[in-house]
């Protein structure tokens, strides 16, 4: 105590004489020694008037608040504190500080001056800072202005943007005539203002009923139509996401209490279907332009079926089908290559389809179904003219959007009597557009085998004459995917080949020649992949694909193009190639028996075994593959359907099945583009999604991989795969992804433990399959860093600290460095559990034993670790622990001379030896070199 007192004088006659440096080093040097709280809390007040001086201000605040702890009065540490936080800009804080001191001292002049100081800044910093009028009305100025300057439009734009995200934002907005500015932007015309004003209104609406109900009444809904309407794909996506946001917020998202409001509030069903019914009227509409024709389908995809099946009410699907359907069947009719026609995008009739698909399956009885293919053959029937031929074409051409639809109802269709005559009528037609339109619906119409069968017999001679006959590439395409379709429906069963050999090579080279060729229009092009993805179900046909570079590349090219109806051909295309579909085991017994019995055994070709899929899977990434699937996973429409993301999905899992591959797969955007997958769509394709996550995650850096905020969104994913109906090899690569990662940060290892994978984790160390148990145990190894986990071990009445204290006995090294690690972990931060280890099991001294005469140093380490821990627990222990032939083990380890390589292992032993030496259990002995 002496000493720390001399050092503190000391330190103030070097503060007094303005030497600061050497005041904190004598103030530094009797903290270390000080064991009187007292005179530590006056050194520390002390040190902090030095920081204060070197302009340290966190750690004057830091040293202050150390005093302050010993003695919540201490005016000195307190006024000291308050100047430290000032600087710091923390006012509030500082401005508790000093009441404090005034309360204390009341009569104090300083301490006043500064209370009132402090208050004044305060109050113009809420003024300046959260003014959020001020600023508003600053970025209308600048946005309204009559002649702006760019540079600053933009930045104000961008700031309003943030701002309306922000809750005080939004509302500092809407109280301010936000609203009426806002419709002034998008009076101006300019693109910018108008994207700025609708993205704006977007923030204000979202999460917050009373606003949505507002903006819909002040700006109008059919004024946002309008806006939607126009011929700028940007706008109409701001104005969709706007939309978006209204009907979330109406439809039940806000949960604010709006006490008196809250009546009116609630009633937001009457502006729900008043938007419903503008989105049914744009869709036909000829005023609406292609780019918000989509987005108004699309919003109706999202919002009108129900979300799942559980939900009771179906009301606004059969809302749309009895005021829309027809405006719907109207989209599916256009044919662009007719005047007249409403403007759409390459995309338009495909959404529609998938819309009238998600209507149909969204009807929970058969008198609903009923009525909805009512509706569509009526529609149909009424188009059917002898003397006019475009609504002829209409008509066929609306039953081939049925049919990229829900199947069902238009195969019906397609057997209604006179439909296949018209089709027949339209294939002899002079006019190449009827020709084109029906051989699309013929096409369409051969999608199920059973069908594929009927026009094998009756369809084939005519797409062949049309074929042979016309001049038309466009029309000889189509007639070509339908040969393709035709010839390849007996899938990849190489025994039920529909044509002679080598007619299915011969197709495909002819659908890869246009492929390749610039001069055909890509919506002309985009058939030859629709032939291609039929076609590759033939091993040949796959195995030259691959060869064909230019094609694969003109493939993908197209895959990146707007035109998104061709994400579902490339990707039937790719898991042919990929042989990433579903394959029904062959029983031996069962093949014998179906042979015995004259059935048709399904055969494997060649080309499909393992070796040669693994070849093409190499080719493909070669040419580019990664990139391409990451721009079809971002397509923001209806078009990706949850099929189309399986079909993904599994394409990216047969990739990343070498663990050599995964390196390019991540730099070409894999990692990223496999989280929506892994969290959206169906059941299978989410499993394989996660699955490929998992085996680029236990291998890679996962700061590169997964970049940003989006290495904890893969973490639900892997810990999904966590689940006795997974396979093996699952479960073992999604603990070995998530070891991976709990290695990485505490953060991740908070976010594993938050989702709820800690019990499954320990189910696996209880696995009889070595590698699993091994993954598991190395997971938990990296995860006992983490309070919760603790805790877990702390808990009475369960075997987790038996069970890790046996792994530890295991002969598998891995599995016992692993087990071992979690062990030190665990005993070196709670001594509790020291004690606990020799009651949960009688073995645990010979344990001890084996660990710390492993072979491995990095296992015989951890247990000398653990010894250590447990002499640092308990005397009585420790006592048992030296007793034992633990003794004899240190002593010889702790003897050996020094060694890099060992170094770690003999400086543990000699620890233990010192510490059993502190007990008195044995006496002074030479460890250094003998």
């Amino acid at each position: 105590m002496a000493d720390a007192v001399q050092l503190k004088e000391d330190g103030n006659k070097y503060f007094q004489g303005g030497e600061i440096d050497k005041a904190i080093d004598s103030y530094t040097e009797a903290l270390k020694v000080c064991k009187d709280k007292k005179v530590a809390a006056v050194i520390f007040r002390n040190r902090s008037a030095c920081y204060l001086k070197k302009e340290k201000y966190s750690q004057a605040a830091s040293d202050a608040s150390n005093a302050i702890d010993v003695d919540a009065k201490d005016i000195k540490a307190l006024y000291r504190r308050c100047q430290a936080l000032e600087k710091l800009g923390k006012l509030d804080m500082a401005f508790k500080d000093v009441q404090r001191c005034a309360t204390i001292e009341p009569k104090n002049k300083t301490f006043l001056e500064t209370l009132r100081r402090l208050g004044a800044e305060i109050q113009q910093k809420l003024k300046t800072t959260f003014s959020t009028d001020s600023r508003v009305q600053n970025m209308f100025d600048i946005l309204l202005a009559d002649e702006p300057e760019k540079d600053k439009v933009e930045k104000a734009a961008n700031n309003l943007i943030v701002l309306a995200r922000e809750e005080a934002g939004a509302e500092r907005i809407f109280q301010n005539n936000g609203v009426a500015l806002l419709q002034q932007l998008i009076d101006t015309g300019k693109p910018e203002m108008i994207l700025a004003a609708i993205r704006t209104l977007s923030g204000m609406c979202t999460g917050h009923k009373a606003r949505a109900m507002a903006i819909t009444h002040l700006v109008g809904i059919e004024k946002l139509c309008r806006i939607m309407a126009v011929d700028n794909q940007e706008i109409a996506l701001a104005t969709a996401n706007l939309f978006q946001c209204v009907y979330d917020s109406l439809a039940g998202e806000d949960r604010r209490e709006y006490g008196k409001e809250e009546a009116i509030v609630l009633d937001a069903s009457k502006d729900l279907k008043a938007i419903l019914l503008a989105l049914l009227e744009m869709a036909s509409s000829k005023k609406v332009s292609g780019p918000g024709r989509d987005q108004a389908l699309n919003l109706l995809s999202k919002n009108v079926p129900r979300k799942t099946k559980k939900e009771q009410s179906n009301s606004r699907t059969l809302f749309t089908i009895d005021m829309g359907l027809r405006k719907i069947l109207k989209v599916c009719g256009q044919v662009p290559d007719l005047p007249d026609q409403l403007p759409m995008t390459d995309n338009t009739q495909l959404i529609a389809s998938i819309l009238l698909n998600k209507l149909y399956d969204d009807l929970r009885c058969d008198p609903e179904r009923d009525n909805f293919r009512d509706i569509c053959d009526e529609y149909i029937k009424d188009k059917f003219d002898p003397n006019d031929m475009d609504k002829n074409i209409h008509a066929i051409n609306t039953l081939s959007g049925i049919l990229q639809g829900p199947f069902e109802v238009g195969d019906k269709l397609v057997g209604r009597q006179g439909v296949m005559e018209m089709m027949v009528a339209l294939c002899g037609s002079e006019r190449e557009v009827d020709q084109m339109v029906a051989v699309e619906a013929l096409i369409h119409s051969s999608t199920k085998m059973s069908r594929a069968s009927f026009f094998t017999t009756n369809g084939v001679s005519l797409l062949k004459e049309i074929y042979k006959k016309t001049k038309n590439e466009k029309i000889k395409i189509r007639a070509l995917v339908g040969l393709c379709k035709l010839g390849s429906a007996g899938g990849d069963d190489y025994g039920l080949r529909q044509f002679a050999e080598g007619s299915t090579e011969k197709l495909a080279k002819q659908c890869r020649k246009w492929l390749c060729n610039p001069a055909i229009d890509a919506r002309t092009r985009k058939w030859a992949v629709e032939g291609l993805a039929y076609l590759t179900n033939d091993a040949d046909v796959k195995d030259d694909f691959v060869e064909d570079e230019p094609a694969m590349k003109a493939m993908f090219e197209l895959a990146k193009s707007p035109d998104k109806t061709i994400l579902y051909a490339v990707a039937c295309t790719l898991v042919n190639c990929t042989n990433s579909y579903d394959k029904k085991e062959i029983i031996p017994e069962l093949v014998q028996l179906a042979k015995f019995s004259k059935q048709h055994v399904p055969e494997q070709h060649p080309k499909d075994k393992k070796d040669f899929i693994q070849l093409r899977v190499k080719k493909l990434l070669k040419a580019g593959v990664t990139s391409a699937l990451a721009v079809m996973v971002k397509a923001d429409s209806t078009i990706l359907t949850d099929q189309t993301k399986e079909m993904l999905a599994r394409v990216f899992l047969a990739l990343a099945d070498d663990p050599r591959d995964r390196g390019a797969i991540v730099a070409q955007g894999g990692g990223k583009a496999l989280i929506p997958l892994a969290l959206e769509g169906t059941d299978a394709g989410k499993i394989k999604a996660s699955h490929a996550l998992a085996k680029i995650a236990s291998i890679s850096n996962p700061e590169m991989a997964f970049p940003g905020e989006r290495i904890y969104e893969v973490v639900r994913p892997l810990v999904s795969l966590l689940n006795t109906e997974r396979d093996g090899m699952q479960n073992f690569e999604a603990l070995m992804s998530l070891t991976n990662l709990s290695g990485f940060s505490d953060k991740l290892r908070r976010k594993i433990v938050k989702e709820h994978a800690l019990p499954d984790i320990e189910a696996y160390m209880f696995e009889e399959h070595d590698q699993i148990r091994q993954a598991a145990t190395e997971c938990m190894c990296n995860l006992v860093t983490c309070k919760e986990v603790q805790e877990r071990y702390m808990q009475d009445g369960n075997d987790r600290l038996k069970l890790l204290v046996l792994l530890c006995a295991e002969d598998d090294d891995k599995l016992q460095r692993a087990a071992s690690g979690a062990l030190a972990m665990l005993t070196a931060t709670h001594k509790e559990l020291c004690l606990k280890i020799s009651l949960v099991t009688v073995q645990y001294l010979e344990i001890l034993q084996r660990l710390c005469l492993h072979d491995s140093l990095e296992v015989q380490h951890r247990g000398l670790v653990i010894v250590f821990n447990m002499l640092n627990a308990d005397e009585e222990l420790a006592k048992k622990l030296i007793e034992s032939e633990l003794l004899e083990i240190l002593t010889v380890v702790g003897k050996q001379e020094d060694h890099p390589k060992r170094q770690a292992v003999i400086d543990a032993a000699r620890a233990c030896l010192s510490k059993a030496m502190d007990l008195g259990f044995i006496k002074p002995f030479s460890c250094g070199k003998q």
